[in-house]
């Protein structure tokens, strides 16, 4: 009989998978933001978008390497929210933002070396844009939105 792998074994490639998604979903999101952004945050969206298909390309070896076959993108995503102003186009991006924090924070969680380095470089991107788009940061990105979570459950 074959023992199924410790659940602790495949942990690093859930979270990386789990980052793959959240990075689908901020490449998606971004594509949304860009075009209902205000003229004067334009760039700074374009900048994200790049930035998050970046992490999706280096996200998509990782899960190879981690020995897992990447996830795909879906076709579109479900907004949180309705964007009828640019306050809402930014509050979607810090959301986003928040998101993807959060799937990297349990990947910084379970993973060690050079992924658990690349994984915090990536949680700190996510939470200085984060921070820039809602003109405040948060003492633990990745964290806080999980807590609120925990509080509603």
């Amino acid at each position: 009989m074959k023992r199924a792998p410790s659940p602790a074994v495949n942990r690093p490639l859930q979270a990386a998978q789990a980052a793959l998604a959240a990075e689908h979903a901020a490449v998606y999101a971004y594509g949304v933001i860009g075009a209902r952004s205000a003229a004067a945050r334009a760039g700074e969206a374009r900048e994200a978008h790049g930035a998050h298909l970046a992490r999706r390309d280096a996200l998509t070896r990782t899960v190879r390497e981690l020995g897992g076959a990447p996830q795909p993108s879906e076709a579109a995503y479900t907004l949180p929210f309705e964007l009828r102003s640019p306050a809402d186009t930014e509050r979607l991006a810090a959301e986003i933002e928040d998101r993807v924090a959060g799937a990297y924070s349990d990947l910084v969680r379970s993973a060690d070396g050079r992924l658990r380095r690349e994984a915090a470089d990536a949680l700190s991107a996510a939470a200085v844009r984060a921070a820039r788009w809602r003109g405040v940061g948060v003492a633990f990105p990745g964290l806080t939105e999980r807590s609120e979570r925990a509080r509603h459950s």
